[in-house]
């Protein structure tokens, strides 16, 4: 069943709207609602606030502030990973960023609540707050480590000579701006106390944290914690930890005794839940006139929250991609009182891949060279910086396979030299490449006396398609149909994950899922051929076959159901387990990657700069596809958010607020049906014995790396305009239009 384009086993429970998110869940009966306040000023002091009128409004049961908010657990250090600490709130008068929490509403009704919030009032003494990034990008420090726990910094060879050396150089900065995940399920939670335990629904990707998180907050034991997270809307990394809305849910809860939810609003979630940070990036790249690099250099600079730490990898993204004797790298941070930078969509590969890919293609057109045949020259046989073998590098195939797909031969060689009608006509092209992440993951298999197997994991489906996978890989394992197969994800109570995030879930769980299996097969094979009242009794249970409910050796053969039924009619299980990477010793000993390659062709209208979209393919290696329909969702998905980071995403702040002030989206802007006509995404057959024994790797990051360098490539080409402030708008590229004759 693994590699089999089957339906989403999930799908009929979401066209029906029978898929419970965390706003839907109703066994606790009818729950109050809390609204929460955020401080209208961006850096200062609460002096006063007045809870007393809004205590007496209609239905309000709680006004919970920094005054008489439970003591919470602080956020510890020590723990490793920042999604399994405490998220205090409410825990004093100090305002580190706009829209803060300063207050949280509870009430009979969500219109009572949200009025209610709506006329607490607040005095601040407002402090001066820093803002404004381009104004201190110069105040930078050198964080420890970054994002992954990769080194900040690195170096080979002598960079500064063999740039200096270099017949042609490219030197270039590329701006990149605030994103955000926004997933189309806003960040929510039901909250509800059972005793002295508290059921937290909560939309989340990573169920242990979301619990130890809890937990450590509320000063509670975490198995008195229950977590529950069965459908997720969504993530994108906006819900690797959790954030206000979960804390305050649940210390509402535990206060009133009462199931409370809460849900933030569209506005909400731009100030509370955090952002792809603000980034600043040199790209220096120095080569021989036959294009090959010998020199090459990335250096960024981004925004954090001075309380939070958070440094994307930004720069580590050209570690790997190209060969050059001489390399440097480097991530410097700028402290800013905004909301801390977090993990979005492929952190550190999209923005980077944005800068490296455009200066690559500028580093082609000085060359006057084909650029896929200057990335082809520049292959490396091995990992230029850690000097190991990769583990299945097909990036070379994949830009050979997608030029002759998309017809490149017909590329413009002149910028600005193709015109139709109105419209200037460009192609485009980029590289991608992301690294491959493996996290600990423990699944549980059991096999029912009826023949039916059940998949126990605390991972989740953010809509990717794991209720599916871990059915065809569950039913591959055990020679079972999908509809013997039931999954179960989402809940604290099952063995834990590392969730969806980083696109490492479907792997992990998959793999962990099919180890699982493999010792349950065990299990029968032991009892059915040591049991006499078996046919199988005394046969090899290595020459086992596991197929239609049932086991063959030879002419030999019984059901499962029978097997188990006989030897253990309460059930058998067993566990399967992942490793993190850093105990893998294939981690240390390859570099192990998913490629690509972005092929886009545009239109840019010669009077007014319109930029469209006309069509896009992209190929990519990813080694063994579990379900070639989920998968291409995903990468489709990606090259889709690649374009909107190239033609339209930015969240823009106000300098004298620290508020954003497109906050909704109508002001902030992201591709819809009109905006792509065409597009596709090919997958090279690949197996990666190095990534784990099913030879997967992640697809969730990938379609997004490189993506918007492709378009914005094609948007030169067009144009003969090359645009390094993202993203890429009318007013940027009108100004440098050829005056064309009608």
């Amino acid at each position: 069943m693994i590699g089999q384009a089957v339906d989403r086993v999930d799908g009929p429970l979401k066209a029906t709207g029978q898929a419970p998110y965390a706003y839907e869940h109703w066994e606790a009966g009818q729950p109050l609602y809390g609204f929460i306040v955020g401080a209208t000023i961006g850096k200062g002091r609460i002096t006063g606030i007045d809870t007393e009128s809004v205590a007496s409004a209609p239905g309000v049961r709680l006004v919970m502030t920094h005054l008489n908010a439970p003591a919470q657990g602080p956020r510890d250090e020590s723990v490793t990973f920042e999604y399994w600490r405490a998220q205090p709130v409410l825990t004093g008068p100090d305002i580190h960023y706009y829209g803060e929490p300063v207050a949280l509403v509870v009430a009979e009704t969500l219109e009572q609540a949200r009025a209610a919030a709506g006329v607490v009032e607040v005095e601040y003494s407002a402090g001066r707050g820093r803002f404004d990034f381009a104004k201190y990008e110069d105040q930078v420090y050198i964080p420890k480590v970054v994002n992954a726990g990769l080194p900040t910094d690195t170096e080979v060879g002598d960079f500064a000579a063999g740039f200096d050396s270099a017949e042609v150089k490219v030197d270039q900065r590329y701006t990149t701006p605030y994103e955000l995940s926004l997933p189309i399920e806003p960040n929510a939670c039901l909250a509800e106390p059972r005793g002295e335990d508290l059921i937290v629904h909560v939309s989340c990707q990573i169920v242990d944290a979301a619990q130890a998180s809890v937990a450590s907050t509320l000063r509670m034991a975490p198995e008195r914690v229950h977590i529950v997270a069965p459908f997720v809307g969504g993530g994108f990394g906006s819900k690797l930890g959790i954030h206000s809305e979960t804390i305050l849910a649940a210390l509402a809860a535990r206060t009133l005794r009462r199931p409370v939810k809460i849900a933030m609003t569209r506005q909400q979630v731009f100030q509370l839940v955090g952002m792809r940070p603000i980034s600043s990036q040199r790209v220096r790249l120095g080569a021989e006139r036959d294009g090959r690099l010998t020199a090459i250099a990335h250096d960024v600079t981004m925004h954090t929250n001075p309380d939070v730490e958070y440094a994307e990898q930004t720069a580590a993204t050209t570690r790997s991609l190209y060969a050059a004797p001489h390399r440097l790298t480097s991530h410097r941070l700028t402290a800013l009182d905004l909301p801390r930078g977090t993990d979005v969509r492929a952190p550190g590969e999209a923005p980077g891949l944005l800068a490296v890919e455009s200066a690559m293609d500028e580093l082609a057109d000085a060359l006057g060279m084909d650029p896929v045949e200057l990335r082809i020259r520049n292959e490396p046989t091995v990992d230029p910086e850690r000097n190991v073998p990769y583990s299945d590098r097909h990036l070379v195939e994949c830009l050979r396979e997608g030029a002759r797909r998309f017809g490149w031969e017909n590329r413009p060689a002149t910028p600005a030299s193709v015109r139709e009608g109105r419209w200037l006509v460009g192609y485009g092209m980029s590289a991608a490449i992301r690294g491959h992440f493996q996290g600990p993951t423990t699944v549980r298999v059991r096999l029912e006396a009826d023949g039916t197997a059940v998949v126990h994991t605390d991972m989740t489906d953010i809509g990717t398609g794991t209720y599916t996978i871990l059915t065809q890989v569950a039913a591959d394992g055990l020679g079972l149909p999908l509809e013997r197969v039931r999954i179960e994800l989402g809940r604290s109570d099952l063995p834990s994950s590392w969730g969806s995030g980083g696109s490492w879930g479907a792997t992990n769980s998959c793999t962990a899922t099919h180890r699982a299996c493999a010792a349950l097969r065990e299990k029968l094979l032991e009892a059915a051929c040591g049991d006499p009242r078996s046919p199988l009794h005394g046969l090899d249970p290595a020459d086992a076959v596991f197929s239609d409910g049932g086991v063959d050796i030879g002419d030999a053969s019984e059901t499962l159901s029978g097997i188990v039924t006989r030897s253990r009619p309460e059930g058998v299980e067993a566990l399967g387990q992942v490793r993190f990477m850093g105990d893998d010793p294939n981690y240390t000993d390859y570099s192990i990657n998913t490629y690509g390659a972005h092929f886009a062709e545009v239109g840019v209208d010669a009077d007014t700069a319109e930029i469209r979209l006309r069509r896009m393919l992209s190929v990519f290696s990813v080694g063994r596809v579990f379900n070639p329909k989920t998968t291409r969702s995903q990468l489709i998905g990606g090259m889709i958010w690649g374009v909107g980071a190239a033609l339209e995403e930015e969240a823009v702040v106000d300098p004298r607020s620290g508020a954003f002030v497109n906050r909704d989206f109508a002001g902030y802007l992201v591709p819809v049906h009109a905006d792509i006509p065409d597009i596709d995404a090919v997958v090279l057959d690949g197996y990666d014995d190095k990534a784990n024994p099913l030879g997967a790797k992640g697809v969730g990051e990938v379609g997004i790396c490189g993506a918007g360098a492709s378009v914005a490539n094609a948007v030169f080409n067009a144009t003969g305009v090359r645009v390094r402030d993202f993203p890429i708008t009318i007013e940027k590229v009108l100004p440098g239009l050829p005056l064309l004759e009608a």
